[in-house]
């Protein structure tokens, strides 16, 4: 049966990877990775050499996908599951095709597969289709990255702590501590202005960018970097943590 390692990478620094990946990357040989464009192609880059670093033997190689466009407008959760369908047709028939009938092929998540990534729904789908099996292999997430560059702790002795996005930190306000990913509209803008913000993007890349302080003291000039960032490389991969 075919089989497919889903590798979680970290978040960046390719000392990030663990020793359980590295045996998952040096056990493929078909790596499948998304397309998504010439702004995000160093994504793919950075992905290359991590297995240029850690795998040891030649043969492997990489399969590129062309992305499915999401649609902009109209009912998001609708958009994100017809993307979600297109993916899993496009990762069904590439499984088929560049996998022979026992080959091991992956895909390698940025983060932690667990976290704000949606490879191991599209599996649960291509699997329906096609005969495979698949394992996960966690890795160090954006969140772990961010606090140990800040030095802090994720919690408030004996609190919870909320990981949303920054579409539902504007509908629902921020009680607490949050941790905050996927937002393009700096929704931490509308929080008080006493609110505490640890803010990072390109967590351990060379790109990295780090910002701590209130609200009203370096929000204004968080949402200047990132959209000076964003436009420099093309895309950005931002979170922060908030304390009310």
């Amino acid at each position: 049966m075919r089989t497919i390692h889903v590798i979680g990478i970290g978040a960046g620094d390719p000392d990030y990877v663990t020793s359980q990946a590295i045996r998952a990357l040096n056990d493929t040989e078909v790596f499948f990775a998304m397309d998504k464009g010439e702004a995000k192609s160093d994504l793919v880059a950075l992905r290359r050499e991590i297995c240029q670093r850690f795998i040891t033997e030649p043969g492997y190689r990489f399969v590129e996908l062309p992305d499915p466009k999401r649609a902009a407008d109209g009912d998001y959760t609708q958009a994100v599951a017809d993307w979600h369908h297109a993916r899993a047709q496009l990762w069904a028939k590439a499984i088929e095709t560049e996998l022979g009938p026992d080959g091991v092929g992956a895909f390698l998540a940025w983060g932690d597969p667990s976290l704000y990534d949606s490879t191991l729904r599209i599996l649960d789908e291509v699997v329906r289709h096609v005969e495979v099996d698949y394992d996960v292999i966690p890795g160090i997430t954006a969140i772990q990255a961010l606090t140990a560059r800040h030095r802090i702790p994720l919690n408030d002795v004996g609190e919870p702590v909320l990981i949303t996005t920054g579409r539902q930190l504007r509908t629902t306000g921020l009680t607490g501590s949050a941790v905050v990913m996927l937002d393009g509209d700096c929704a931490f803008l509308g929080c008080p202005p006493q609110t505490r913000i640890w803010w990072g993007a390109y967590l351990g890349t060379p790109d990295e960018l780090l910002m701590a302080g209130t609200v009203g003291d370096v929000g204004e000039r968080i949402a200047k970097l990132r959209a000076e960032a964003r436009a420099q490389h093309g895309w950005i991969m931002d979170i922060y943590l908030l304390r009310a």
